[in-house]
């Protein structure tokens, strides 16, 4: 957002017209959208052992339950709980109960 606003503030003091004005706000909401719902998932993702789609899920979730507390701890709590999931199944998997 503060990149945004910069480059909105610097458009305005360059060009005279809306005109110009508008291809600088297209370009950076374009390029807002491609780096928050493509790039940051797939990089975040595959670093936590997520898959893109519960990181923005998590995310989403996170921000409308907790706020902005809630995005700042949405994957972390998500990777935790994706580790126990995983110690979970193994568990089972290991047991007499699957073996049987």
């Amino acid at each position: 957002a503060l990149s945004f606003i910069l480059a909105l503030l610097l458009a305005v003091l360059q060009f005279s017209s809306f005109q110009e004005i508008i291809p600088v706000l297209v370009v950076f909401g374009i390029g807002q959208i491609i780096e928050s719902y493509l790039l940051t998932p797939y990089l975040v993702g595959d670093r936590i052992g997520l898959h893109p789609v519960v990181v923005i899920l998590a995310l989403l979730a996170g921000g409308q339950l907790f706020g902005f507390a809630g995005v700042l701890l949405a994957l972390p709590v998500s990777a935790a709980i994706a580790v126990g999931l995983r110690h979970l199944k193994q568990s089972y998997l290991d047991s007499d109960v699957y073996s049987a």
